[in-house]
């Protein structure tokens, strides 16, 4: 079995934007700010403008090649415990991958987490530190390479690990649990995470862009979104923000749900309008290989949650995983049906709440 970066949409802005805005707010540096919907939506400036900015914080983001010397990215890269585990790929480093279409869905992913604001666009804890681990090279990897890729990130740095109190993981597979070796292979991932989670560190991943109500999947399972001690995110997104839609917490068209899997929703932003219109206004905007990019899916949700949970580590410091989860839960905003829903689990993240 392989596991594979959940495909977005994704649109490229290449080069270097005209212009610094700079000011007293860390999002003034951010020259793409005004089209960055999603840090809004959760209310990410408010937790900016009160000093949390996720300053202590390390995210180990589990994916492609990660482009560190982007100036959104390199102030916040960790690049002494980079290391890669795309097994099937010879000789490929951290800050490599051949993603089709010059988009890097890892650069992008680990923007959103930890953006710093020094040209282009802000991630929700934008002084968080990354520590890029490469499991995956041009959209997929093995098992083996998560697995270890997951079991480095949650060692601490004097054992030779990644010392990492948060993991990302916008990655995933669908498969049935019965047949062949799917239900030993299942449980195996179900165990690493466990570990992981036991050993302090707060696991969250993409809860999947197949559409599936995961209620009633019978034999299909999602992993790692529901594996065990996993947060699964669910995806919302806007329509026609570019002629003045105003909804940005509605369920994405794509997103996988469920109240059996899904813990917490996300801005992960959609493209229903595709092709008419100016649809990738949309999406989520973060940094690419040379430049920034569009993207939507699960996979920009899950790392949004990521970054709040920055947020909470930079300014309460490292707290165990229940913890964690219960601080989220308890700030997110219950939307949908009171208590949890099948598209917001426990609620859409807040971050401006989360560390008050």
């Amino acid at each position: 079995e392989r596991v594979a970066w959940l495909p977005p949409l994704r649109i490229k802005i290449a080069g270097t934007p005209g212009g610094r805005v700079t000011g007293k707010a860390v999002q003034d540096g951010a020259f793409f700010f005004p089209l960055q919907w999603a840090p809004r939506v959760i209310e990410a400036p408010a937790a900016w403008a009160a000093g949390n900015l996720g300053q202590g914080a390390r995210v180990a983001v589990i994916d492609g090649g990660i482009w560190g010397s982007h100036p959104d990215l390199a102030p916040n890269i960790d690049a002494a415990h980079a290391i890669s585990f795309a097994t099937d790929v010879d000789g490929n480093p951290t800050n490599w991958d051949e993603d089709v279409g010059d988009f890097w869905h890892g650069t992008h992913v680990a923007g959103i987490v930890a953006g710093a604001a020094a040209l282009g666009t802000i991630g929700i804890a934008p002084r968080a530190t990354i520590i890029p681990v490469k499991a995956l090279h041009d959209g997929s990897g093995t098992f083996g390479g998560l697995i270890q890729a997951i079991l480095y990130a949650a060692a601490p740095t004097s054992l030779g690990g990644g010392g990492a109190h948060i993991i990302n993981l916008s990655l995933g597979a669908e498969f049935f649990r019965q047949g062949g070796n799917n239900a030993q292979l299942a449980s195996f991932v179900g165990r690493v995470t466990s570990f992981a989670r036991q050993q302090g560190v707060f696991v969250v991943a993409s809860a999947g862009n197949s559409g599936i109500d995961l209620d009633h999947t019978a034999n299909l399972v999602s992993v790692p979104a529901q594996s065990v001690g996993v947060v699964a995110i669910a995806a919302t997104g806007p329509v026609n923000l570019e002629s003045g839609g105003t909804n940005f917490d509605r369920p994405a068209s794509y997103t996988n749900f469920g109240q059996s899997a899904i813990h917490f929703a996300g801005p992960g932003g959609d493209f229903t309008l595709f092709p008419d219109g100016q649809w990738f206004l949309d999406m989520v905007l973060s940094t690419n290989v040379g430049g920034w990019a569009f993207a939507a899916g699960t996979s920009m949700a899950s790392p949004a949650a990521a970054g709040v949970a920055a947020l909470i580590v930079g300014k309460y410091g490292p707290m165990s995983p229940a913890h964690l989860e219960a601080r989220l839960r308890a700030s997110s905003d219950d939307l949908g049906k009171p208590g949890n829903d099948d598209f917001y689990g426990g609620g859409r993240l807040n971050a401006r709440k989360a560390v008050q």
